[in-house]
């Protein structure tokens, strides 16, 4: 063992020489408890931070995650002024959380937002400053708890589940997509149940709504004194320019704001004002899709309802957004195709498909055949896009209205999420309904022409 003394303040600031033995002694006055005791120096100290990170990385389930860190996460991706700041303030609170974690954090969003980069992000930050921490995908978790029951399990079942449920700071990614069946729905519960009543930090992930899970986890997620809910409104960066799969967006790319004809010297110039005013409100919510985001567009035949539908649609799309125009009789001819036995996508990925994307346009409502089936499907995604508070404009003729499910009427006639907007002006006559500008331009000007 090396006899070198060295000041406290030089341990810190250098590594003493200690022969490779590793300790040092302190030169601290003999009354110092410490006097002529050995001390790891600098040098092990620092190996043993290592090696403490290398084992608390590898009970962490962070050793593929690594590289997602606050650094590494953009905010800056296309998208509304809206977007970008949601994303920045979305990123100052988890850093926030990773410093202090009290609570639960709650990240919802649809696929491919950021939500498990920041996640990950907040584990990988807790875990640099020598913190335990658990990151986990929950149907990963369901599937180790079920492998501790083998005989050639190396960890028992009551260890796991006692490591998950006490860690300092567990990490659940993907809350929702797991099996729902009663045994995992009880072992979750179980798990949340703990950590809830013990305020233990959590941060928890998902693409669901809280109204869609165990009544029992839902009352828990609404506890705003201990839950925090952060949604994330990006689109999907992994699929960011790629905006709409299926639908007919694509057919409607002339019909934007710009193209959009008041009609000033055509008709009174009272129904003028009246598709101005509609035209902002449709503009404002392609700028700012915050709740109330919900559009209900109400007209006879050809008075410009699809076009600006169509011209909301566009807006959004131009900032990357997930976005779906679709006619509602299409809609439904395409869900039913996908019980054809050649089908290229299931009935599951197509419906998922569209009641999470970021923005959807359902046009002609009451066109489609007014089937139990048909009423159904469209009241289950329209029920998921109105708890999740998910942008959407419906456009709708007057006659059809009174033969709106009531169900559905009900939503749409909530002002606090939806806003019926009234078209009364003459169907358009000649070619005005459809004018396609010399050159599209993102360009934006007042809707005062």
């Amino acid at each position: 063992m090396s006899d070198h003394h060295t000041s406290e303040e030089e341990q810190e600031a250098t590594c003493p020489i200690c022969g490779g033995v590793g300790f040092v002694r302190l030169d601290v006055p003999v009354s110092d408890p410490r006097y002529g005791k050995a001390v790891p120096c600098v040098c092990r100290r620092r190996e043993r931070a290592k090696e403490r990170l290398a084992r608390l990385t590898e009970v962490s389930n962070l050793a593929h995650l690594t590289k997602q860190t606050f650094d590494t996460f953009v905010t800056d991706a296309p998208g509304s002024g809206e977007v970008v700041m949601a994303l920045r303030s979305a990123v100052d609170a988890c850093k926030t959380f990773a410093k202090h974690p009290e609570g639960w954090l709650l990240l919802t969003g649809t696929y491919g937002c950021g939500k498990t980069h920041l996640a990950a992000a907040i584990a990988n930050e807790r875990l640099s400053q020598g913190h335990p921490v658990l990151f986990v995908v929950v149907p990963d978790l369901l599937d180790h708890l079920r492998a501790a029951y083998a005989p050639s399990s190396t960890v028992s079942y009551d260890a796991r589940f006692e490591q998950v449920r006490q860690v300092e700071l567990l990490v659940l990614d993907d809350l929702g997509t797991q099996n729902a069946t009663p045994w995992a729905t009880e072992k979750l519960y179980q798990i949340l149940n703990y950590r809830y009543n013990a305020e233990l930090p959590t941060v928890i992930t998902t693409n669901q709504s809280i109204e869609s899970m165990d009544p029992r986890l839902a009352s828990r997620l609404r506890d705003k004194d201990l839950v925090t809910s952060l949604p994330i409104y990006a689109a999907d960066f992994r699929t960011m320019g790629k905006n709409e799969s299926f639908g007919s967006l694509n057919l409607y790319a002339d019909m934007t704001f710009e193209s959009f004809s008041l009609r000033q010297h055509e008709i009174d110039p009272k129904l003028t004002a009246e598709l101005r005013q509609v035209a902002r409100h449709l503009a404002r919510l392609a700028e700012d899709p915050t709740p109330p985001n919900w559009v209900v567009l109400r007209g006879p035949f050809g008075v410009g309802k699809t076009h600006l539908a169509a011209a909301a649609a566009n807006r959004v799309s131009l900032s990357g957004q997930k976005v779906l125009f679709v006619v509602v009789s299409d809609l439904l001819d395409h869900l039913r195709a996908t019980f054809q036995p050649n089908a290229s996508v299931s009935y599951d990925q197509l419906f998922d498909q569209i009641r999470r994307c970021f923005f959807l346009v359902l046009d002609d409502m009451g066109s489609q055949s007014p089937t139990p089936w048909a009423e159904e499907k469209l009241l289950q995604i329209l029920n998921y896009r109105y708890v999740s508070r998910l942008p959407t404009v419906v456009t709708i003729g007057s006659a059809d209205w009174g033969d709106v499910d009531d169900r559905l009427k009900a939503r749409f006639e909530n002002r606090d999420v939806c806003q019926v907007l009234d078209i009364h002006a003459p169907r358009y006559e000649g070619n005005q309904a459809r004018t396609k500008p010399p050159r599209r331009s993102t360009r934006r000007r007042p809707l005062d022409a």
